[in-house]
């Protein structure tokens, strides 16, 4: 089966914006798909990347603009400014902990991809504050998984040992943004180019079809 690895960071709206559209592509073509989430705020300004918060105000304004532009687009509810998403991070690991969440749930074999967009959107439609272990609990719970246990394993040699790895596998394939997906080596940057991995995941089965036909 195909892996499909997602870089990403909790914290991005254009994550939450992929959910149900990469969902779709997962199911259809059977990829196995592996959340990555990475520290974002040491990789991306070694990789190329502009974080939000340091872009002059233009910049500022118009994502703001393509954000209400796709949340109508996608019919999906969304904040343009929640008010857990800070101006200014005063906790350097408020956007890493859901992340571990993830890590945690999917070290268990557990629905992964249900906890990520719930957490995505506690935090950009619900303005909840994930950067807290009773918000994450209580989304967790309230999705089916054990939410305690989850994060009791968040700071686990485990769970960060994966986090770091995660993190080095980003800045090595030069991953400068979220989401970012890999496919044989290929980057497909942010939820506007999951017509073209759906695309890529077309040729590349096709592919494999014609090679089982000639053997």
């Amino acid at each position: 089966m195909i892996e499909l690895p997602c870089f990403y960071s909790l914290s991005s709206p254009w994550a939450y914006f992929m959910g149900p559209r990469l969902q779709d592509i997962v199911r259809r073509h059977r990829v196995t798909l592996v959340l990555k989430p990475y520290d974002f705020q040491v990789v991306v300004p070694r990789t190329g990347g502009v974080p939000l918060r340091t872009r002059p105000q233009p910049r500022r304004t118009y994502h703001d603009l393509e954000l209400d532009r796709w949340r109508r687009h996608l019919g999906m509810p969304l904040v343009l400014k929640p008010k857990y998403y800070p101006e200014a991070i005063t906790d350097p690991d408020w956007n890493k902990r859901p992340g571990w969440t993830v890590i945690a749930a999917q070290m268990r074999g557990l629905d992964a991809f249900r906890l990520s967009h719930a957490l995505l959107r506690a935090l950009w439609a619900e303005e909840r504050d994930t950067s807290q272990a009773e918000v994450r609990r209580e989304v967790a719970d309230e999705n089916g998984l054990p939410g305690a246990e989850l994060v009791a394993a968040e700071t686990s040699e485990p769970v960060q040992a994966l986090y770091r790895q995660f993190s080095d596998e980003a800045e090595k394939l030069g991953v400068f943004g979220a989401p970012t997906f890999v496919l044989e080596g290929e980057r497909f940057w942010g939820q506007d180019r999951l017509d073209f991995l759906d695309r890529a995941l077309d040729r590349m089965r096709a592919r494999d079809t014609e090679g089982a036909d000639a053997q």
